[in-house]
């Protein structure tokens, strides 16, 4: 192997232990609330009872089709928030058998803001150094007729003073007062 072959894989190498090129960050872990880094058990929060529920309408192209959206939770770690939804698609009889966040709210886009009552503030979901959200890609992700799905965003987390945030989530009215959980 040539020298410089050899200090291009060596740096490459040091890269991926940092994680560089990943898209990792290597923000300050003060405040977490646990986790695999600090000894703690890595989870997903989609286990237990929503912080609030709702039936809505489906877009304008099935107007017999219903989802039902529950937000379970909010959850600071660090200088980040991850807010977890779960989505149940109810579609008409006869129809598809699958469908996608994004065509649930009428072929656009999910758009999942927090609004901070206490600052005056609108957080969107982060990006990695390479440009991608971290979400669920609404697009993308298929989700089962009668089927919960879930689905994460991460957001910058607000400052401690807030204790509750409201959530705009695609087209549907705004989730108020969801809990922010530290």
């Amino acid at each position: 192997m040539r020298p410089f072959h050899r200090a291009a894989s060596a740096a490459a190498a040091v890269l991926l232990l940092a994680g560089g090129p990943t898209g990792c960050s290597m923000l300050d872990d003060a405040g977490s609330s646990g986790g695999a880094a600090d000894g703690g058990t890595p989870s997903v929060d989609a286990a237990g009872d929503p912080i609030v529920k709702a039936t809505l309408g489906a877009p304008p192209q099935e107007p017999s089709a219903e989802v039902e959206i529950a937000v379970m939770g909010l959850r600071v770690r660090g200088r980040l928030a991850t807010l977890t939804v779960q989505m149940t698609p109810r579609l008409p009889a006869g129809g598809p058998d699958e469908t996608s966040p994004y065509k649930l709210n009428g072929n656009d886009g999910i758009d999942p803001a927090l609004i901070d009552p206490v600052n005056l503030k609108r957080y969107v979901v982060v990006e990695d150094s390479g440009g991608a959200e971290l979400a669920t890609d609404d697009i993308t992700t298929d989700l089962d007729n009668g089927k919960a799905g879930t689905l994460q965003f991460t957001f910058a987390a607000p400052p401690e003073n807030v204790k509750a945030v409201d959530l705009q989530f695609g087209s549907w009215p705004t989730f108020r007062n969801i809990p922010v959980e530290r």
